[in-house]
C-alpha cells in the first residue's frame, strides 16, 4: 500500500467515473471510489477495479455537503496521509429551460459541481503539500461549460465554473509541483444521455459517433501520470472533434 498512488474518484461508481476507478486500478493506483447512495454501484466498481488487478475501498458521503465530506476525508488522510491523485467527477444534471428551472435545480446541479470542487480538493490538496512532485488534480467538465448548450443553464454553468476555478487552481500550486488540469468530455455513452435525440446529436459530431466512458478515462490516467509532468492549467476535450 505505501507504495501505491492513492487516488480518489469522486462519483466513481458508475459512468466515467467507474471507467477512470478501473483504469487507475491498472495504472497500479489504490482507488478510492466515492459514491453518495448507491452501494450495489459502489460495490460492483469496486469489484471491477480487483478484477482488473487493483485494490481500492469505498468512501460513501456526498460531495455537496460540507460536513459529511469534511469528516469522511478526516478519516481518509489520517488513514493514507496523502492523495496523490484526485479525480473531480461527481456531478448532476437536472436539464430544464431557466424559464421554467426550479431553483431547487439550479441550486442541486450547481452545489454538486462547484460546492462539490471546493469541499474535497482544499482537504485533499492540504494532503498533496506534504509531497507535492507527483500529485495531480484532474477535473471532469463538459462540452456544456465550454459552449453552453440549450436547457442546461445550470449545467453548463456549473461546468464552466469547474473550468476557471482549476485554471486559478492550477497557477496558485503549479511551483509547487501539483498539476491541475481539466478533461471536457462531449456525448458519452452513460445513463446522462439516454433520454437524448441522438439521431439529431450525431450530425453534429464530426466523427459521427458516441464516445465512450474509457476513451474518457484513459486520457485521466495520462494527466495524472508522470507522462504528463509539463501540463497544467489546461483544458482537453474529448468529444469526436465537435466545436
Amino acid at each position: 500500500m505505501d507504495d501505491k498512488k492513492r487516488v480518489l474518484v469522486t462519483g466513481g461508481s458508475r459512468g466515467i467515473g467507474r471507467a477512470i476507478s478501473i483504469e487507475m486500478a491498472r495504472a497500479g493506483c489504490h482507488v478510492i471510489i466515492n459514491y453518495r447512495s448507491n452501494e450495489a454501484a459502489a460495490q460492483d466498481a469496486l469489484r471491477m477495479v480487483q478484477e482488473a488487478g487493483g485494490d481500492g475501498e469505498l468512501a460513501q458521503f456526498d460531495v455537496a455537503d460540507a460536513a459529511q465530506t469534511h469528516d469522511v476525508l478526516d478519516g481518509l488522510l489520517k488513514k493514507h496521509k496523502v492523495i496523490h491523485t484526485l479525480v473531480n467527477n461527481a456531478g448532476i444534471a437536472a436539464d430544464t429551460l431557466l424559464a421554467m428551472m426550479p431553483q431547487k435545480d439550479w441550486q442541486s446541479v450547481i452545489q454538486t459541481s462547484l460546492d462539490g470542487f471546493f469541499n474535497v480538493t482544499k482537504p485533499v490538496l492540504t494532503s498533496m503539500l506534504r509531497v507535492k512532485k507527483g500529485c495531480s488534480i484532474v477535473t471532469i467538465s463538459s462540452v456544456s461549460g465550454i459552449t453552453g448548450n440549450r436547457g442546461q443553464t445550470n449545467y453548463s454553468a456549473a461546468k464552466a465554473g469547474l473550468i476557471g476555478a482549476s485554471k486559478a487552481l492550477a497557477q496558485e500550486v503549479a511551483r509547487l509541483g501539483i498539476r491541475v488540469n481539466v478533461v471536457a468530455p462531449g456525448l458519452i455513452e452513460t445513463e446522462m444521455i439516454k433520454n437524448a435525440p441522438l439521431d439529431i446529436i450525431l450530425k453534429m459530431i464530426p466523427m459521427g459517433r458516441i464516445g465512450t466512458p474509457e476513451e474518457v478515462a484513459k486520457l485521466v490516467r495520462f494527466l495524472a501520470s508522470d507522462d504528463a509532468s509539463y501540463i497544467t492549467g489546461q483544458v482537453i476535450s474529448v468529444n469526436g472533434g465537435m466545436v
